[in-house]
Protein backbone atom coordinates (compact mmCIF):
# COMPACT_ATOMS: atom_id res chain seq x y z
CA UNK A 1 0.00 0.00 0.00
CA UNK A 2 1.33 3.44 -0.95
CA UNK A 3 1.52 6.29 1.55
CA UNK A 4 -1.33 8.10 -0.20
CA UNK A 5 -3.49 4.99 -0.05
CA UNK A 6 -2.68 4.57 3.64
CA UNK A 7 -3.65 8.19 4.35
CA UNK A 8 -6.95 7.74 2.53
CA UNK A 9 -7.74 4.59 4.54
CA UNK A 10 -6.72 6.41 7.72
CA UNK A 11 -8.93 9.41 6.90
CA UNK A 12 -11.83 7.05 6.21
CA UNK A 13 -11.29 5.22 9.49
CA UNK A 14 -10.96 8.50 11.38
CA UNK A 15 -14.18 9.75 9.81
CA UNK A 16 -16.04 6.60 10.72
CA UNK A 17 -14.69 6.78 14.25
CA UNK A 18 -15.86 10.37 14.65
CA UNK A 19 -19.39 9.48 13.59
CA UNK A 20 -19.74 6.09 15.27
CA UNK A 21 -21.86 6.19 18.42
CA UNK A 22 -23.62 3.69 20.66
CA UNK A 23 -27.27 4.41 19.96
CA UNK A 24 -28.97 1.62 21.88
CA UNK A 25 -28.41 -1.36 24.10
CA UNK A 26 -30.52 -4.29 25.25
CA UNK A 27 -30.03 -6.66 28.17
CA UNK A 28 -31.15 -10.27 27.81
CA UNK A 29 -31.77 -12.42 30.85
CA UNK A 30 -31.68 -15.99 29.60
CA UNK A 31 -32.43 -19.26 31.31
CA UNK A 32 -34.37 -22.47 31.63
CA UNK A 33 -36.22 -23.96 34.61
CA UNK A 34 -33.85 -25.71 36.99
CA UNK A 35 -35.91 -28.89 36.63
CA UNK A 36 -34.39 -29.29 33.17
CA UNK A 37 -31.18 -30.43 34.75
CA UNK A 38 -28.60 -27.64 34.85
CA UNK A 39 -26.89 -26.21 37.87
CA UNK A 40 -28.28 -22.74 38.65
CA UNK A 41 -25.33 -20.79 37.25
CA UNK A 42 -25.10 -23.02 34.16
CA UNK A 43 -28.78 -22.62 33.36
CA UNK A 44 -28.66 -18.80 33.26
CA UNK A 45 -26.94 -16.18 31.11
CA UNK A 46 -26.89 -12.40 30.92
CA UNK A 47 -26.19 -11.12 27.41
CA UNK A 48 -25.72 -7.51 26.34
CA UNK A 49 -26.49 -6.32 22.80
CA UNK A 50 -25.10 -2.95 21.65
CA UNK A 51 -26.18 -1.14 18.48
CA UNK A 52 -24.22 1.69 16.88
CA UNK A 53 -25.16 4.59 14.65
CA UNK A 54 -24.01 2.70 11.55
CA UNK A 55 -26.02 -0.41 12.45
CA UNK A 56 -23.14 -2.49 13.77
CA UNK A 57 -24.13 -4.86 16.57
CA UNK A 58 -21.82 -6.10 19.30
CA UNK A 59 -22.37 -8.64 22.06
CA UNK A 60 -21.06 -8.91 25.57
CA UNK A 61 -21.77 -11.18 28.52
CA UNK A 62 -21.97 -10.64 32.28
CA UNK A 63 -21.66 -12.97 35.27
CA UNK A 64 -24.97 -14.59 36.38
CA UNK A 65 -23.95 -16.29 39.65
CA UNK A 66 -26.92 -15.78 42.01
CA UNK A 67 -27.01 -12.02 41.46
CA UNK A 68 -28.80 -11.82 38.12
CA UNK A 69 -31.14 -9.00 39.05
CA UNK A 70 -28.50 -6.75 40.60
CA UNK A 71 -26.19 -7.33 37.63
CA UNK A 72 -28.96 -6.43 35.19
CA UNK A 73 -29.60 -3.22 37.09
CA UNK A 74 -25.88 -2.41 36.99
CA UNK A 75 -25.87 -2.95 33.23
CA UNK A 76 -28.53 -0.27 32.92
CA UNK A 77 -26.46 2.06 35.10
CA UNK A 78 -23.36 1.57 32.93
CA UNK A 79 -25.57 1.95 29.86
CA UNK A 80 -26.43 5.50 30.91
CA UNK A 81 -22.74 6.38 30.60
CA UNK A 82 -21.96 4.40 27.44
CA UNK A 83 -24.99 5.38 25.36
CA UNK A 84 -24.03 8.11 22.92
CA UNK A 85 -20.31 7.44 23.24
CA UNK A 86 -17.88 6.13 20.63
CA UNK A 87 -17.40 2.35 21.14
CA UNK A 88 -13.85 2.65 19.76
CA UNK A 89 -12.80 4.72 22.78
CA UNK A 90 -12.50 1.77 25.15
CA UNK A 91 -10.04 3.38 27.58
CA UNK A 92 -11.92 6.66 27.74
CA UNK A 93 -15.24 4.93 28.28
CA UNK A 94 -13.91 2.82 31.15
CA UNK A 95 -12.39 5.94 32.68
CA UNK A 96 -15.73 7.73 32.42
CA UNK A 97 -17.55 4.95 34.28
CA UNK A 98 -14.76 4.86 36.89
CA UNK A 99 -15.41 8.57 37.47
CA UNK A 100 -19.13 8.08 38.00
CA UNK A 101 -19.20 4.83 39.98
CA UNK A 102 -17.86 5.47 43.47
CA UNK A 103 -17.71 1.73 44.35
CA UNK A 104 -16.25 0.28 41.15
CA UNK A 105 -13.12 -1.20 42.82
CA UNK A 106 -15.18 -3.26 45.28
CA UNK A 107 -18.40 -3.97 43.40
CA UNK A 108 -18.72 -7.22 41.48
CA UNK A 109 -21.96 -5.96 39.91
CA UNK A 110 -20.19 -2.86 38.63
CA UNK A 111 -17.13 -4.63 37.25
CA UNK A 112 -19.10 -7.32 35.44
CA UNK A 113 -21.48 -4.77 33.91
CA UNK A 114 -18.53 -2.70 32.75
CA UNK A 115 -16.90 -5.85 31.38
CA UNK A 116 -19.97 -6.71 29.30
CA UNK A 117 -19.96 -3.26 27.70
CA UNK A 118 -16.23 -3.43 27.01
CA UNK A 119 -16.53 -6.86 25.39
CA UNK A 120 -19.41 -5.67 23.21
CA UNK A 121 -17.38 -2.63 22.19
CA UNK A 122 -14.46 -4.86 21.18
CA UNK A 123 -16.87 -6.97 19.14
CA UNK A 124 -17.97 -3.77 17.39
CA UNK A 125 -14.38 -2.60 16.90
CA UNK A 126 -13.45 -5.91 15.29
CA UNK A 127 -16.42 -5.72 12.94
CA UNK A 128 -15.67 -2.06 12.25
CA UNK A 129 -12.14 -2.87 11.06
CA UNK A 130 -12.94 -6.34 9.70
CA UNK A 131 -10.62 -8.21 12.05
CA UNK A 132 -10.96 -10.70 14.92
CA UNK A 133 -10.05 -9.31 18.32
CA UNK A 134 -6.82 -11.29 18.58
CA UNK A 135 -5.48 -9.51 15.51
CA UNK A 136 -6.11 -6.18 17.24
CA UNK A 137 -4.40 -7.00 20.55
CA UNK A 138 -1.20 -8.67 19.41
CA UNK A 139 -1.87 -10.95 16.48
CA UNK A 140 -1.87 -14.75 16.26
CA UNK A 141 0.46 -16.39 18.75
CA UNK A 142 -1.43 -19.65 18.23
CA UNK A 143 -4.22 -20.86 15.95
CA UNK A 144 -5.72 -23.32 18.40
CA UNK A 145 -6.10 -23.29 22.16
CA UNK A 146 -5.60 -26.19 24.56
CA UNK A 147 -8.60 -26.58 26.84
CA UNK A 148 -9.48 -28.56 29.94
CA UNK A 149 -12.94 -29.86 30.73
CA UNK A 150 -14.99 -28.59 33.65
CA UNK A 151 -18.55 -29.53 34.58
CA UNK A 152 -17.97 -33.12 33.43
CA UNK A 153 -18.55 -34.72 36.85
CA UNK A 154 -22.17 -33.71 37.55
CA UNK A 155 -23.95 -36.25 39.79
CA UNK A 156 -20.61 -37.94 40.58
CA UNK A 157 -20.28 -38.87 44.24
CA UNK A 158 -18.51 -42.21 44.55
CA UNK A 159 -14.92 -42.71 43.36
CA UNK A 160 -16.25 -45.20 40.80
CA UNK A 161 -18.57 -42.58 39.32
CA UNK A 162 -15.72 -40.05 39.10
CA UNK A 163 -13.52 -42.63 37.41
CA UNK A 164 -16.09 -43.73 34.84
CA UNK A 165 -16.95 -40.17 33.86
CA UNK A 166 -13.27 -39.20 33.65
CA UNK A 167 -12.63 -42.14 31.33
CA UNK A 168 -15.41 -40.91 29.05
CA UNK A 169 -13.98 -37.38 28.78
CA UNK A 170 -10.44 -38.64 28.31
CA UNK A 171 -11.75 -40.73 25.41
CA UNK A 172 -13.20 -37.54 23.94
CA UNK A 173 -9.66 -36.19 23.68
CA UNK A 174 -9.35 -34.00 26.76
CA UNK A 175 -5.84 -33.99 28.18
CA UNK A 176 -6.76 -32.18 31.41
CA UNK A 177 -9.77 -32.39 33.74
CA UNK A 178 -10.75 -30.08 36.59
CA UNK A 179 -12.97 -31.25 39.42
CA UNK A 180 -13.94 -30.62 43.02
CA UNK A 181 -13.63 -33.81 45.12
CA UNK A 182 -14.51 -32.28 48.50
CA UNK A 183 -18.26 -32.91 48.80
CA UNK A 184 -19.95 -30.90 51.54
CA UNK A 185 -16.83 -29.81 53.39
CA UNK A 186 -16.53 -26.08 53.94
CA UNK A 187 -13.92 -24.17 55.99
CA UNK A 188 -12.53 -27.37 57.50
CA UNK A 189 -12.16 -31.00 56.48
CA UNK A 190 -11.87 -34.08 58.70
CA UNK A 191 -9.91 -37.28 58.21
CA UNK A 192 -12.83 -39.03 56.53
CA UNK A 193 -13.26 -36.12 54.13
CA UNK A 194 -9.57 -36.26 53.23
CA UNK A 195 -9.79 -39.98 52.53
CA UNK A 196 -12.89 -39.53 50.38
CA UNK A 197 -11.24 -36.75 48.36
CA UNK A 198 -8.13 -38.89 47.96
CA UNK A 199 -10.18 -41.84 46.70
CA UNK A 200 -12.01 -39.68 44.16
CA UNK A 201 -8.79 -38.16 42.79
CA UNK A 202 -7.10 -41.55 42.66
CA UNK A 203 -10.07 -42.96 40.76
CA UNK A 204 -9.75 -40.25 38.12
CA UNK A 205 -6.00 -40.77 37.80
CA UNK A 206 -6.32 -44.55 37.55
CA UNK A 207 -9.27 -44.44 35.12
CA UNK A 208 -7.31 -42.22 32.74
CA UNK A 209 -4.08 -44.23 33.14
CA UNK A 210 -2.29 -41.05 34.28
CA UNK A 211 -2.60 -39.63 30.74
CA UNK A 212 -4.72 -36.68 31.86
CA UNK A 213 -3.50 -33.76 33.95
CA UNK A 214 -5.52 -33.24 37.13
CA UNK A 215 -6.69 -29.79 38.24
CA UNK A 216 -8.09 -29.78 41.77
CA UNK A 217 -10.85 -27.25 42.33
CA UNK A 218 -11.24 -26.03 45.93
CA UNK A 219 -13.75 -23.25 45.13
CA UNK A 220 -12.05 -20.98 47.66
CA UNK A 221 -13.88 -22.78 50.47
CA UNK A 222 -11.18 -23.70 53.00
CA UNK A 223 -9.29 -22.07 55.82
CA UNK A 224 -5.47 -22.28 55.49
CA UNK A 225 -4.95 -25.24 57.81
CA UNK A 226 -7.53 -27.37 55.99
CA UNK A 227 -6.09 -26.41 52.60
CA UNK A 228 -2.58 -27.30 53.73
CA UNK A 229 -3.77 -30.71 54.94
CA UNK A 230 -5.40 -31.27 51.55
CA UNK A 231 -2.22 -30.31 49.69
CA UNK A 232 -0.19 -32.80 51.74
CA UNK A 233 -2.77 -35.54 51.15
CA UNK A 234 -3.22 -35.02 47.41
CA UNK A 235 0.25 -33.83 46.49
CA UNK A 236 1.37 -37.29 45.39
CA UNK A 237 -0.93 -37.01 42.35
CA UNK A 238 1.14 -34.04 41.10
CA UNK A 239 -1.86 -31.91 40.08
CA UNK A 240 -1.24 -29.24 37.47
CA UNK A 241 -2.63 -26.82 40.04
CA UNK A 242 -4.72 -26.39 43.15
CA UNK A 243 -7.39 -23.81 42.35
CA UNK A 244 -8.44 -21.25 44.97
CA UNK A 245 -7.23 -23.39 47.89
CA UNK A 246 -8.25 -20.87 50.58
CA UNK A 247 -11.02 -18.31 50.94
CA UNK A 248 -10.21 -15.59 48.37
CA UNK A 249 -10.41 -12.75 50.89
CA UNK A 250 -7.82 -14.40 53.17
CA UNK A 251 -4.64 -13.21 51.53
CA UNK A 252 -2.53 -13.77 54.61
CA UNK A 253 -3.92 -17.29 54.79
CA UNK A 254 -2.92 -17.78 51.17
CA UNK A 255 0.58 -16.60 52.02
CA UNK A 256 0.67 -19.19 54.84
CA UNK A 257 -0.46 -21.85 52.37
CA UNK A 258 2.25 -20.92 49.89
CA UNK A 259 4.95 -21.15 52.57
CA UNK A 260 3.73 -24.52 53.86
CA UNK A 261 3.19 -26.36 50.54
CA UNK A 262 5.00 -27.04 47.28
CA UNK A 263 1.95 -27.51 45.05
CA UNK A 264 1.19 -25.15 42.19
CA UNK A 265 -1.60 -22.64 42.76
CA UNK A 266 -4.11 -21.07 40.36
CA UNK A 267 -6.58 -18.34 41.30
CA UNK A 268 -8.16 -15.11 40.16
CA UNK A 269 -11.77 -15.56 39.07
CA UNK A 270 -12.88 -13.26 41.90
CA UNK A 271 -10.24 -10.60 41.30
CA UNK A 272 -12.10 -7.44 40.28
CA UNK A 273 -9.36 -4.97 39.33
CA UNK A 274 -5.90 -4.84 37.83
CA UNK A 275 -4.67 -3.41 41.14
CA UNK A 276 -5.83 -6.53 43.00
CA UNK A 277 -4.10 -8.67 40.39
CA UNK A 278 -0.92 -6.63 40.79
CA UNK A 279 -0.89 -7.32 44.54
CA UNK A 280 -1.28 -11.07 44.02
CA UNK A 281 1.52 -11.09 41.46
CA UNK A 282 3.91 -8.88 43.42
CA UNK A 283 3.50 -11.07 46.51
CA UNK A 284 4.03 -14.36 44.66
CA UNK A 285 0.64 -15.71 45.75
CA UNK A 286 -0.06 -17.72 42.62
CA UNK A 287 1.65 -19.66 39.83
CA UNK A 288 -1.18 -19.26 37.32
CA UNK A 289 -3.68 -16.43 37.02
CA UNK A 290 -7.36 -17.12 36.30
CA UNK A 291 -8.96 -13.71 35.96
CA UNK A 292 -12.35 -13.66 34.26
CA UNK A 293 -12.78 -11.37 31.25
CA UNK A 294 -16.45 -10.88 32.18
CA UNK A 295 -15.46 -9.66 35.64
CA UNK A 296 -12.10 -7.87 35.42
CA UNK A 297 -13.08 -5.07 33.01
CA UNK A 298 -13.41 -6.82 29.68
CA UNK A 299 -10.70 -7.19 27.04
CA UNK A 300 -9.21 -3.79 27.83
CA UNK A 301 -8.27 -4.60 31.43
CA UNK A 302 -7.69 -8.34 30.92
CA UNK A 303 -4.94 -7.62 28.38
CA UNK A 304 -3.19 -5.36 30.88
CA UNK A 305 -3.36 -7.98 33.62
CA UNK A 306 -2.01 -10.65 31.28
CA UNK A 307 0.96 -8.39 30.48
CA UNK A 308 1.62 -7.84 34.19
CA UNK A 309 1.48 -11.60 34.75
CA UNK A 310 3.96 -12.15 31.93
CA UNK A 311 6.39 -9.77 33.64
CA UNK A 312 6.21 -11.95 36.78
CA UNK A 313 6.57 -15.22 34.88
CA UNK A 314 2.96 -16.19 35.61
CA UNK A 315 0.90 -17.96 32.95
CA UNK A 316 -2.75 -17.27 32.15
CA UNK A 317 -5.62 -19.73 32.47
CA UNK A 318 -8.73 -17.55 32.23
CA UNK A 319 -11.84 -18.47 34.19
CA UNK A 320 -14.57 -19.25 31.64
CA UNK A 321 -17.74 -20.79 33.04
CA UNK A 322 -20.79 -18.83 31.94
CA UNK A 323 -21.61 -18.86 28.25
CA UNK A 324 -20.56 -18.96 24.59
CA UNK A 325 -19.98 -15.22 24.21
CA UNK A 326 -17.63 -15.24 27.19
CA UNK A 327 -15.96 -18.32 25.71
CA UNK A 328 -15.58 -16.69 22.30
CA UNK A 329 -13.93 -13.52 23.57
CA UNK A 330 -11.70 -15.48 25.97
CA UNK A 331 -10.41 -17.67 23.16
CA UNK A 332 -9.67 -14.52 21.16
CA UNK A 333 -7.42 -13.25 23.92
CA UNK A 334 -5.84 -16.68 24.45
CA UNK A 335 -4.78 -16.62 20.82
CA UNK A 336 -2.65 -13.50 21.29
CA UNK A 337 -0.97 -14.20 24.66
CA UNK A 338 2.60 -15.45 24.85
CA UNK A 339 2.04 -16.51 28.49
CA UNK A 340 -1.02 -18.68 27.88
CA UNK A 341 -1.23 -21.98 29.80
CA UNK A 342 -4.58 -23.71 29.26
CA UNK A 343 -8.22 -22.68 28.90
CA UNK A 344 -11.21 -23.77 30.97
CA UNK A 345 -14.06 -25.10 28.82
CA UNK A 346 -17.65 -26.15 29.55
CA UNK A 347 -18.40 -26.66 25.86
CA UNK A 348 -19.40 -30.34 26.18
CA UNK A 349 -21.19 -29.82 29.49
CA UNK A 350 -23.37 -26.78 28.90
CA UNK A 351 -27.10 -27.00 28.19
CA UNK A 352 -27.70 -27.44 24.46
CA UNK A 353 -29.27 -23.98 24.11
CA UNK A 354 -26.05 -22.32 25.21
CA UNK A 355 -24.12 -24.05 22.44
CA UNK A 356 -26.87 -23.05 20.00
CA UNK A 357 -26.71 -19.41 21.06
CA UNK A 358 -23.79 -18.87 18.67
CA UNK A 359 -23.95 -20.30 15.18
CA UNK A 360 -20.28 -20.96 14.52
CA UNK A 361 -18.71 -21.77 17.88
CA UNK A 362 -15.50 -23.78 17.61
CA UNK A 363 -16.00 -27.28 18.95
CA UNK A 364 -13.50 -28.96 21.25
CA UNK A 365 -11.62 -31.66 19.36
CA UNK A 366 -8.72 -33.64 20.81
CA UNK A 367 -8.50 -31.25 23.72
CA UNK A 368 -8.15 -28.19 21.48
CA UNK A 369 -10.44 -25.51 20.10
CA UNK A 370 -9.66 -23.57 16.95
CA UNK A 371 -9.42 -19.78 17.15
CA UNK A 372 -12.23 -18.20 15.09
CA UNK A 373 -11.10 -15.70 12.48
CA UNK A 374 -14.38 -13.88 11.85
CA UNK A 375 -14.39 -10.19 12.86
CA UNK A 376 -14.90 -9.19 16.48
CA UNK A 377 -15.43 -11.98 18.98
CA UNK A 378 -15.34 -14.38 16.04
CA UNK A 379 -18.83 -15.86 16.27
CA UNK A 380 -22.34 -14.88 15.23
CA UNK A 381 -25.15 -14.83 17.78
CA UNK A 382 -28.41 -16.55 16.86
CA UNK A 383 -30.98 -13.95 17.88
CA UNK A 384 -33.78 -16.50 17.58
CA UNK A 385 -32.21 -18.42 20.45
CA UNK A 386 -31.89 -15.17 22.39
CA UNK A 387 -35.63 -14.60 22.10
CA UNK A 388 -36.62 -18.21 22.78
CA UNK A 389 -34.73 -18.36 26.07
CA UNK A 390 -35.68 -15.05 27.64
CA UNK A 391 -36.29 -15.34 31.37
CA UNK A 392 -37.32 -13.01 34.17
CA UNK A 393 -37.30 -12.76 37.93
CA UNK A 394 -34.87 -14.18 40.43
CA UNK A 395 -33.01 -17.31 39.41
CA UNK A 396 -33.69 -20.61 41.14
CA UNK A 397 -32.15 -20.97 44.59
CA UNK A 398 -31.35 -24.36 46.11
CA UNK A 399 -30.77 -24.09 49.88
CA UNK A 400 -29.29 -27.60 49.89
CA UNK A 401 -26.54 -26.98 47.34
CA UNK A 402 -24.48 -23.80 46.87
CA UNK A 403 -24.80 -22.14 43.49
CA UNK A 404 -21.09 -22.51 42.70
CA UNK A 405 -20.85 -26.31 42.74
CA UNK A 406 -21.36 -28.70 39.84
CA UNK A 407 -24.90 -30.07 40.06
CA UNK A 408 -25.56 -32.88 42.55
CA UNK A 409 -22.01 -33.10 43.90
CA UNK A 410 -22.63 -31.48 47.30
CA UNK A 411 -22.61 -34.96 48.81
CA UNK A 412 -20.25 -37.22 50.70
Amino acid sequence: MSWDQYRNVKRSADHRSLTLKITDYEVYQLGVPSSQGSATWAGNSIVLRLTTSDGTIGYGEAVPTLRVQSVIQSLHEVGRVYKGRDPLDMELNIHEWHKHDFYLPVSFESTTALSAFDIACWDIVGKHFGAPIHQLVGGSFRNSVRVYANGWYDKCVTPEQFGERAKKFAAMGYTALKFDPFGTHYDSIDAKGLETAYARVKAVKDATASRVQLLIEHHGRFDPNAAIAIAKKLGEFDPLFMEEPVHPDNLEGLRKYREATDVRVALGERILTKEQAAYVLANNLTDYLQIDITNIGGVTVARKVAAMAEAYGVEMAFHNAFGPIQNAVTVQLDAALPNFLVQESFYDCFPAWKRQLVTDQSKVENGQTKVPTRPGIGVEVDEKVLEEHRAEGQEYFNPDEPVWVVKDTWKD
